[in-house]
């Protein structure tokens, strides 16, 4: 993963961040293993929803899995946004260093409806364009480790991977613990193949391996760019002190020694994020809402459940160009106060790791015994990995409602913990008027003994 950048060095400086993303990894592991066993044994678009309905108090908690999880995935999508958009900016900083926060707004709301627009209209080209993407992603990826490596002068390795710096006022502990939330955001989509599950050539035995490569390749490609990007940092305070809009520039520019360099750097992470996360998250989120429309989840769900046979587009272009349109409000908020806008990538952290756990502890507390066995099973050992699951997203979903610092102010509150009871809130009360009387489950897709889809549903 390229986005490991994606860190505040307050939580333990360079060790932290490495360690931190070390530590999401191995939570996330747990969290996918579970994900990918669900995945196996009910393949659907809708996901989380179709999980939790194989298990009591089934309509209910299916109704809110499917809800929740679509909130963070919403969030999750203006919070990537973003980053293409900061290092759009921030290419045009290296020649040109006066910026105004307006710049990243119209930035960003050009990129999100250049990908909207080319998820409806090229739907058929995104498999080219991810594998393109994908391309970019391991040949940059390589380029840019081999650039920072090369670098005339390097940091200490203490500084990497033992000088422990916190600066949040919090204990140690404290202060990891926290600090993982940015290592959780940058590896933290282990659900997204699943929403892909009808359309897959092998529907039960596909997501398993798609998810289990994407924590594993994550992990290791996250871990080795962290330190070849902590070892590239001669000066941590002109890192924290850069009044560019995307600090990364900075360590770019002292690897590179030139602007030049800094430019080409910063242009392979562009191709990378537009090419495998932007677009992915676009396309990922289009299909969860037409599940929840299909469904009859959403309001208008007879509209926004529509698809486009000449257009190619499944998850419906209709309910896509209304994502854009939340997508642009929710990148509005930047101009007001980037910390809450940042809080917009933690709830995405929380609020899908919420589904997630919804999904996972029914099956546990049912014994195991209600979920169809797909071809990736765990067996016994399957009650240990989900109680992990569980136990793991309650704790560490707490602590990430925690300030960021102490002393805890307004400006720089953390607002997670608001963001989700206000989603669990608005799902309920949607519940209470629409979902309680109108929803009458998952549509799931009908499989025969091979796991080949028929045309017929259940």
């Amino acid at each position: 993963m390229i986005l490991v950048w994606y860190i505040p060095v307050a939580n333990g400086g360079a060790p932290g961040i490495i360690y931190e993303f070390l530590a999401a990894s191995v939570y996330y592991g747990f969290v996918a293993t579970s994900i990918a066993e669900l995945a196996s044994s009910i393949p659907s678009a809708g996901g989380g929803g179709p999980y939790s309905i194989a298990s009591p108090p089934t309509q209910t908690l299916s109704y809110g899995t499917g809800l929740i999880k679509f909130y963070g995935w919403i969030f999750g999508t203006a919070a990537i946004v973003v980053i293409p958009a900061n290092v759009v900016v921030q290419m045009y900083v290296v020649f040109h260093p006066d910026v105004l926060p307006w710049h990243i707004f119209v930035t960003f709301v050009l990129i999100n409806w250049i990908c909207c627009l080319t998820v409806i209209f090229f739907n058929r080209y995104m498999p080219a364009l991810q594998r393109i993407g994908l391309f970019v992603v391991i040949v940059g990826g390589l380029v840019t480790i081999i650039v920072l490596a090369s670098a005339k002068s390097h940091a200490s390795a203490a500084f990497v991977f033992t000088d422990w710096k916190n600066a949040t006022g919090w204990s140690g502990g404290v202060a990891f613990l926290t600090g993982m939330l940015n290592g959780a955001f940058a590896i933290g989509t282990p659900d997204s193949v699943t929403h892909m599950a009808e359309e897959l050539p092998h529907p039960r035995r596909d997501p398993p391996r798609a998810v289990a490569a994407q924590i594993l390749l994550g992990a290791l490609t996250g871990f080795v760019y962290a330190v070849a990007l902590m070892f590239s940092i001669t000066d941590l305070d002109a890192v924290l002190n850069s009044n560019g809009s995307f600090p990364l520039a900075v360590v770019y520019a002292q690897a590179t020694g030139s602007k030049a360099g800094t430019f080409g750097l910063l242009l392979i992470l562009l191709l990378s994020v537009m090419g495998t996360n932007v677009l992915a998250f676009k396309f990922q989120t289009g299909r969860m809402y037409w599940a929840l429309a299909r469904d009859n989840v959403t309001p208008f769900s007879s509209f926004f459940s529509k698809a486009s046979p000449r257009l190619s587009c499944p998850q419906g272009h209709l309910n896509l160009g209304l994502l854009a349109i939340l997508t642009t409000a929710f990148g509005a908020i930047q101009l007001g106060s980037k910390t809450a806008f940042a809080d917009l990538g933690g709830s995405f952290v929380i609020l899908t790791t919420t589904s997630y756990a919804m999904a996972i502890l029914p099956h546990l507390l049912s014994g195991r015994k209600n979920v169809p066995r797909g071809p990736f099973w765990m067996g016994r050992a399957g009650f240990f990995i989900n109680t992990m699951s569980v136990l793991l997203i309650v704790f560490t979903d707490v602590m990430f409602c925690f300030p960021y610092a102490l002393p805890a102010s307004v400006p720089a509150m953390n607002y997670n913990s608001v963001i989700l009871f206000g989603c669990v809130a608005l799902t309920a009360f949607w519940w209470i008027i629409h979902g309680r009387t109108q929803y009458p489950g998952p549509r799931l897709p009908h499989l025969d003994a091979a796991g080949h889809k028929i045309d017929d549903e259940i």
